[in-house]
């Protein structure tokens, strides 16, 4: 099997170096909203399990402040064997080959004025027999704004036409396919993009150019992310609300807790993989409201 490992290391010093700049932005968001909140960073160790020579860890980011009422962000990198049951399960693994990798940056951002969207973003490499990226980001706003849900829209359609003239058609109409929750039958937000299995070859095969040409697209989309989100933010943390509306926004965070939980690709890999807890149920929300 191809050795990725210098990949993997070069992938996951990217994720670190997007974590600290997102940190430091949504940071400086607070200061500007006179709030002196910041990340509070948790490093964590994947339990090691029987004949695993490695497994791996991470570092969990949290911040609650006045405009994120809370906000995660994951750095992990992770190794070892999936289980019989959920190697058959995942890209190039089986139960004769169940050895993976996986480097990651994941962000949830639930925010405290219900006029402000939601937002998730994630993007990963992952190795097994095979190697990949994926990832993506999707707005998630209790309140809809048209002109919102267009820059975010336009902003990443603009970057994936840079790298393939149908990457945003085709990532847009998977986003709103992954992204819905099938027993309430709508979509969790208002999309974005989803893109998962770009396949790079072996590094020393003549197309060894594709892993260097996924690794700047997914760059890429964690640039977009850190420009167009934001502008969102800042364009909306301003405007006074009131309780039906706030109420609206918990009642929508169900929705979202309810897809985290039962469909999410990313909570079901960090459990079956021996993740930390804390850092992959993150992603729910501080407060929520059914009824």
């Amino acid at each position: 099997m191809t050795d990725w490992t210098p990949y993997t290391t070069r992938a996951r010093t990217w994720f670190e170096s997007l974590r600290d700049a997102i940190c430091a932005e949504f940071e400086a968001i607070e200061r500007e909203a006179g709030s002196d909140a910041s990340f509070a960073y948790t490093p964590w160790a994947r339990e090691a399990v029987a004949g695993e020579a490695e497994t791996g860890g991470g570092v969990q980011g949290l911040m609650k402040g006045r405009v994120f009422e809370k906000v995660g962000v994951n750095v992990s990198t992770v190794h070892g064997a999936f289980s019989p049951q959920f190697a058959g399960t995942i890209n190039g693994a089986s139960v004769d080959a169940p050895g993976f990798t996986a480097t990651g940056i994941s962000l949830v951002a639930h925010m405290a004025n219900p006029h402000v969207p939601a937002v998730h973003m994630n993007t990963r490499f992952l190795t097994t027999t095979k190697a990949w990226f994926g990832g993506g980001a999707d707005l998630n706003p209790p309140l809809p704004y048209d002109e919102d849900t267009a820059d975010f829209h336009a902003a990443f359609k603009a970057t994936c036409d840079a790298y393939g003239p149908d990457y945003y058609d085709r990532f847009k109409a998977w986003a709103d396919e992954y992204f819905y929750i099938p027993h309430r039958k709508v979509h969790r937000g208002v999309g974005g993009i989803f893109y998962d299995h770009l396949e790079c070859a072996a590094p020393e095969s003549p197309d060894a150019a594709a892993w260097e040409a996924n690794f700047a697209f997914t760059k890429a989309v964690g640039e977009t992310f850190l420009r167009v989100f934001p502008m969102l933010v800042r364009r909306r943390m301003g405007l006074a609300f009131d309780d039906a509306q706030k109420l609206q926004q918990l009642e929508w965070r169900g929705r979202y807790a309810e897809f985290n939980l039962v469909y999410d690709r990313g909570t079901l890999f960090g459990l079956k993989t021996g993740g930390n807890v804390d850092a992959i149920l993150m992603s729910l929300p501080p407060e929520v409201v059914w009824r």
